[in-house]
């Protein structure tokens, strides 16, 4: 799980405005850090089904994201690809 200072400094990369906690851009770097930490999980805890469905889930939920930022934002998806 990330902390709350992890999540401030991604949101601080990719922010449109000072309040900007929700745009496609921020919530596609959080879903990208949280799969990295629970891929990490998975590696250690390979019985854990659960997790791994959750996973599965997170991967789906991203690639939709990604359509969306390819399709209307695709400056914000180029920049973030390039920090990837």
């Amino acid at each position: 799980m990330l902390k709350k200072e992890e999540k401030e400094e991604i949101i601080k990369l990719i922010r449109l405005h000072d309040k900007d906690t929700g745009s496609a851009g921020v919530q596609y770097l959080l879903l990208t850090a949280k799969i990295n930490s629970l891929e990490d999980h998975v590696k250690k805890h390979r019985k854990d089904k659960q997790t791994h469905r959750t996973l599965l889930k997170l991967y789906a939920q991203r690639r939709k994201l990604r359509k969306y930022l390819i399709d209307n934002y695709p400056n914000i998806y180029t920049k973030i690809r390039e920090m990837l």
